[in-house]
């Protein structure tokens, strides 16, 4: 008679993952998730205004009544706005702006031959901070990075006689728990300031106060961001992940298996991610990390492009009579220079993207211009659709006037608990660290949180671009260990090439250490600028005066 196995005790690691995964399995995509919040809200302003609840918002010239959408007042405002609601969600204006013009730079093969460059020509002593950089900076190209950074990490580290298996999951964690920091602004950047002045007029007080935060109020702050993330990631690749995978053994060649499992993301929940984040054309994957005589010309004639583009830009708005000096002659904090932000940034990336295109053979002519943006548009379809609810929840939120007493009675509870300096800060961050496990999408998550916490922060002193900057530590660290995020089962897929028998177990046990180093360093350069008062961008503070 035979005993029957008994089936291995689970790990708490593997509890763990399971749970978020059966949680994450239940929350709706987003589209609904938004459509629901947008319900719960009409309903709860109806309910309150039935009961006459008003409340004193700083700023207004009398006590604020909420309104509830089931009212004759409230449905005729929502069926004679719904279009205004979307076509005015104040991150359309930016982000398909930039999208278009990094369109151009991504689609012409100019941001991936910028990468080849940095990668391919890096020392192999210096191999795992170059790769740490590119996965940082590599948002540039919004989630196409996830497809390219990791596999050009791993033809660098083999090349360079490491293990290309650390290239590989090294290029993915900076590439993911560094994602909401840049040293170059994008659309991504315009997407965060357009939510948030989305929600300033919840408390009339801080539209006249606080800086309106434009794509780079975050700037300065980013930059050090960035730089400090880098180097981490290429500390953790070159002292704890390469070691660790050469301990264990694992190949350095890819290992023919034709019994692994297809690890395409298959639950309801995975599959809606897929749709809003994994663009919907694989780009093409390059063979060899070094670049070609014609790319290399190209990379240059595009870099002698970005360099005269600046010279005219300084020109123009150094000029003493400049036009886009404001009234005083200078630029901060507000001036038609820090306006033109979006157009500056749209002139960089086509000028150098077309020129590099032209150079390359990649565009033929001016014709092809359209044609790429179109394809940068298509890549963006499911954040469009996205965007269409948000706009819509966004709106009833402040036009109810919900938002405003949530945002006056979480800031008074806060303040008669004490919690009105940087502890309430740390506790915001690891509450958008939680909730990020569960829900992957950044555009989603910042609208749930600026429409609360954007109001009452600022209530108790703190400047949106602030508020701004500390839920980006939240937003990345922690989604490179979520099932809930779809390139981790598209890199799982990649690191079976080399190790047959890992599983999402042994991915989140090796990309544990980025979580841990990125969330304390990145904490640690927000404690900085808190605590030194610096400016986190041009014309954006810590504290309102």
């Amino acid at each position: 008679m035979t005993t029957p196995a008994t089936a291995p005790k689970k790990s708490v690691t593997d509890r763990l993952l399971t749970g978020i995964e059966r949680v994450g399995n239940k929350l709706p995509e987003p589209f609904t998730l938004f459509t629901l919040l947008f319900l719960v809200t009409a309903i709860l302003s109806s309910i309150m205004a039935w009961q006459n609840i008003v409340i004193e918002v700083p700023g207004a010239e009398e006590p604020v009544a909420i309104k509830g959408l089931f009212s004759a007042e409230g449905l005729t405002w929502f069926t004679t706005t719904i279009g205004a609601n979307y076509i005015g969600f104040p991150p359309l204006l930016t982000v398909i702006t930039i999208l278009l013009a990094i369109g151009i730079a991504e689609k012409s093969g100019f941001l991936a031959a910028s990468i080849r460059y940095t990668i391919g020509g890096a020392p192999r002593w210096i191999l795992p901070y170059a790769v740490g950089f590119i996965g940082v900076v590599g948002s540039i190209m919004a989630d196409t990075a996830f497809l390219v950074v990791p596999p050009l990490a791993a033809l660098a580290f083999k090349a360079a006689g490491r293990h290309p298996l650390a290239g590989l999951m090294g290029g993915f964690a900076a590439a993911g728990a560094g994602y909401s920091t840049n040293v170059i602004p994008t659309s991504l950047d315009a997407l965060f300031a357009g939510i948030t002045n989305a929600v300033l007029p919840t408390v009339p007080a801080l539209v006249d106060s606080v800086a309106e935060v434009s794509p780079i109020s975050n700037y300065y702050y980013n930059v050090a961001s960035a730089i400090v993330l880098s180097l981490v990631a290429g500390f953790v690749i070159d002292k704890f992940l390469e070691p660790r995978i050469v301990k264990d053994r694992v190949s350095r060649e890819e290992i023919q298996d034709s019994e692994t499992e297809d690890l395409t993301p298959t639950t309801r929940a995975q599959r809606a991610i897929v749709n809003e984040q994994v663009p919907p054309t694989t780009p093409n994957m390059v063979v060899e990390a070094r670049l070609s005589k014609v790319e290399k010309k190209a990379l240059a004639w595009a870099g002698i492009s970005i360099f005269l583009t600046a010279i005219v830009v300084l020109v123009a708005v150094l000029v003493p009579e400049s036009p886009w000096r404001n009234e005083d002659g200078g630029f901060l904090p507000k001036s038609p220079l820090l306006a033109s932000i979006v157009f500056i940034i749209f002139l960089f990336f086509s000028i150098s993207g077309y020129v590099y295109g032209r150079v390359s053979g990649s565009i033929r002519g001016y014709k092809d211009v359209p044609t790429l943006m179109g394809e940068a548009l298509k890549d963006m379809t499911g954040f469009l659709v996205l965007a269409f609810v948000l706009g819509q929840f966004v709106a009833l939120f402040n036009w109810s006037g919900l938002g405003s007493w949530i945002a006056v009675t979480g800031a008074e509870g806060l303040e008669n608990l004490g919690m009105t300096g940087f502890p309430v800060i740390i506790l915001f961050i690891i509450l958008c660290s939680f909730l990020n496990l569960f829900i992957t999408s950044g555009s989603g998550m910042w609208t749930i949180m600026a429409a609360v916490f954007v109001p009452m922060f600022g209530l108790l002193g703190f400047e949106p671009a602030f508020i701004q900057g500390a839920f980006r530590v939240g937003d990345s660290a922690t989604q490179i260990v979520t099932p809930m995020n779809p390139y981790l089962f598209l890199v799982l897929a990649m690191v079976k090439k080399y190790e047959p028998q890992a599983g999402l177990g042994t991915m989140i046990a090796r990309l544990l250490p980025f979580v841990f180093t990125f969330w304390l360093a990145w904490l640690a350069v927000l404690f900085v600028f808190y605590t030194f008062n610096l400016p986190m961008g041009p014309g954006a503070g810590i504290l309102i005066d």
